[in-house]
């Protein structure tokens, strides 16, 4: 253990937040988990394990107030009666139980509500359609509406008082909320006195701010997260504009501002399109109007940045999602002088994946997400083999490092071969593409834990055969060996190979990866049937590179599955930025004469585009040999001390790189147990 550096005490200072103190600057807003109502143990041991690892407050994710606010399948916060008010305490006494203050975040979605389940008629300050793709719009509130609404909102903050938070959230942000839409003049037309003027817009604001505070009676604080920029110029909210003369017409009335950016794709913006503390020109105006503290976000990482947001009067408390969720002892590890233990936040959005997808959130970086209560799992605590064991790693990918890592942690004594010059696999290959670079923190992280380690012995460029493995009559094996991309065109799509194209100009993936300089002179074809992240960013460097680049994909939108990252919108654009020609709904056809054919899914329609060479990302295949030959020899293992081959990661079954991380953990917590009990996890009725 290190000395804490005097620098960062600053972020151990109490703060002040109305009636009750938060302990140190450590503020882990609210963010959703994909656990809410319908897993409320998960929830609890998820937010508990975060008091423990410090952050003085802890909040929920949003908490639905009322039937009317129905965002299923979302599997968010609800407080719609007393009925939720014992799932809630399970949260509020696991925060407690560490000394950290709870916050809840209350909610009403108004037009993002389409009320799927409880099938009530969706509110708004002016009606229309709904938010998404439901055939459904909202109908206009009238002012008995707006005073049920009132009551609806007090009754819940009454009932959160009644759970115990100690600090209860009037949300007006992230373009999800009923109280931000009557604030916004493209959503709100009334002509009453809910509308026109900012003043008019903005009653609603005042009035459930006094609302709460005369709920809790001064029990709690009373917080207002606010969206001071929404980044659509004259079109929404501006931090230079209403925002500011919002803030400055309410500056004393709650005990806490939190700002941040609207919508949520602003506000979390993955690596590849921001930085850390990419907020702060937005909302560093805030302090000037207030005397209440402020709390922020911007995916900070560093307590270098922490600090200073603090010192240049910026922030009164370091506000954290996705750091607080990749590593949920980053503050007590500042406290205590580990600043190289942290694991950093990668950006990836993986997190708001979980959640966008209506399953318990998982983290690329922090395998033990969503698996705190299911599967007992801690994020830096792990239990000690019951006797001593030599274990053998083959590759130092993901998988591999992860499953080392854990097991050093374990008390074992590791041997990690990797074949090739250089650790982190797939992580050190991807990470070298444009935007995202911060993903070789996966690698980074795994191998600083492992090069302290006495017990850990590694490699390179150690490519292993079988007979090598039971030469080293290791106890157990893990096989992480990886997978490969196909360059034959099978996939979703194709479930079969396309003959044609052994015929053709194909560079692998991995190739475009290693070297911009595989592709030859001329046009560029990138064909997408993955539909995550790589194809774009293949389709971003061969532009970069100066090809003419036309990215190909059968599915309706460019790179699809990052609507749950995030960050769809902003891939589509960057490429239309660079130049690269779009083409959706089509599939590959046949390649002859220097032109590639592609064929409309909807129709057959056959259209020729010049082609020099042709990128497909479709599906990979595991690099499983090493894995097949041990088990062909597995009569042999005895003889050699070996009990165990363990088979992980891509090399396994092909998956994101958090995927693997979450498989070589689980196969280091697995090494010495009854392996039914390792995949085994507790359900919650």
């Amino acid at each position: 253990m290190n000395a804490r550096d005097p620098r960062y005490d600053i972020l151990l200072e109490p703060v002040r937040i109305g009636p009750v103190t938060a302990p140190n600057r450590f503020y882990q807003v609210p963010h959703c988990t994909g656990m809410g109502h319908r897993y409320p143990q998960a929830e609890a041991a998820f937010r508990g394990v975060k008091a423990e690892g410090g952050w003085g407050v802890v909040c929920t994710q949003e908490a639905e107030i009322h039937p009317s606010a129905d965002l299923s399948p979302a599997n968010e916060a609800r407080i719609w009666d007393d009925a939720d008010v014992e799932r809630l305490r399970l949260v509020v006494d696991a925060v407690h139980a560490h000394g950290s203050l709870a916050g809840i975040q209350l909610a009403h979605g108004g037009l993002h509500a389409a009320n799927r389940y409880s099938r009530a008629v969706s509110l708004a300050p002016s009606g229309g359609p709904v938010a998404g793709d439901d055939p459904v719009q909202a109908r206009t509130m009238r002012v008995d509406d707006i005073a049920e609404f009132r009551r609806w909102h007090r009754a819940a903050a009454r009932r959160a008082r009644d759970a115990g938070f100690d600090i209860v959230y009037v949300y007006a942000g992230h373009g999800m909320t009923l109280v931000q839409q009557f604030l916004l003049a493209r959503f709100n037309q009334r002509d009453d006195a809910y509308g026109g003027s900012l003043a008019n817009r903005a009653r609603l604001l005042r009035e459930v701010i006094e609302d709460t505070h005369d709920a809790v009676g001064g029990a709690c604080a009373v917080a207002v997260r606010l969206a001071v920029d929404e980044l659509l110029g004259d079109e929404g909210m501006t931090h230079d504009g209403e925002a500011a003369e919002l803030i400055g017409m309410l500056a004393e009335l709650p005990d806490l501002w939190d700002v941040n950016l609207s919508d949520w794709t602003n506000d979390s913006q993955t690596a590849r399109f921001s930085g850390e503390g990419f907020q702060e020109p937005y909302v560093r105006f805030v302090k000037d109007l207030t005397t209440k503290p402020v709390v922020g976000v911007g995916r900070f990482t560093s307590p270098d940045t922490m600090a200073r947001m603090v010192r240049d009067g910026v922030l009164d408390l370091v506000g954290a999602a996705r750091p607080s969720i990749a590593d949920p002892f980053l503050p007590r590890k500042i406290a205590r002088g580990d600043h190289d233990d942290i694991r950093e936040c990668i950006g990836c959005n993986v997190c708001t994946a979980g959640d966008n997808t209506n399953v318990p959130m998982r983290c690329t970086q922090n395998p033990t997400v969503g698996e705190e209560w299911r599967r007992g799992w801690h994020p830096e605590a792990i239990p000690s083999l019951p006797a001593p064991r030599r274990v053998l790693v083959v590759g130092g990918g993901p998988a591999g490092l992860e499953a080392a890592r854990a097991l050093v942690q374990r008390g074992a004594e590791v041997t990690l071969a990797e074949a090739s010059a250089e650790w982190g696999g797939r992580v050190s290959r991807e990470s070298r593409l444009p935007g995202i670079a911060a993903w070789a923190r996966v690698r980074d992280w795994r191998l600083g834990q492992l090069t302290r380690a006495a017990s850990a012995a590694l490699y390179l460029e150690s490519r292993l055969t079988a007979a090598d493995v039971l030469e080293l009559g290791c106890q157990d094996v893990v096989v992480a060996t990886g997978a490969h991309w196909r360059t034959d065109g099978a996939g979703r799509t194709h479930r079969r190979p396309l003959p044609w194209l052994a015929a053709a100009p194909v560079v692998a993936p991995e190739a475009l990866m290693d070297d911009p300089a595989a592709l030859p002179e001329g046009p560029v074809t990138v064909y997408d049937d993955d539909r995550f992240y790589l194809a774009s960013l293949l389709a971003e460097r061969a532009a970069l590179t100066g090809h003419a680049t036309t990215f190909v994909t059968p599915a309706p939108l460019v790179a699809p599955w990052t609507e749950h990252t995030l960050e769809r919108d902003r891939i589509q654009a960057r490429l239309l930025e660079l130049g690269v020609e779009l083409v959706t709904a089509h599939t590959l056809a046949g390649w002859h004469d220097g032109a590639v054919t592609l064929a409309c899914i909807h129709t057959g329609r056959r259209v020729e585009h010049a082609c020099a060479a042709v990128v497909p990302v479709t599906s990979r295949r595991p690099d499983d040999a090493l894995y097949q030959d041990l088990v062909r020899r597995q009569a042999e293992w005895p003889d050699h001390g070996i009990e165990h081959v363990t088979l992980v990661g891509d090399a396994l079954a092909p998956s994101t790189i958090a995927a693997a991380v979450h498989s070589g953990h689980a196969a280091a917590r697995a090494v010495g147990r009854d392996p039914d009990l390792t995949t085994a996890f507790r359900r919650e009725a």
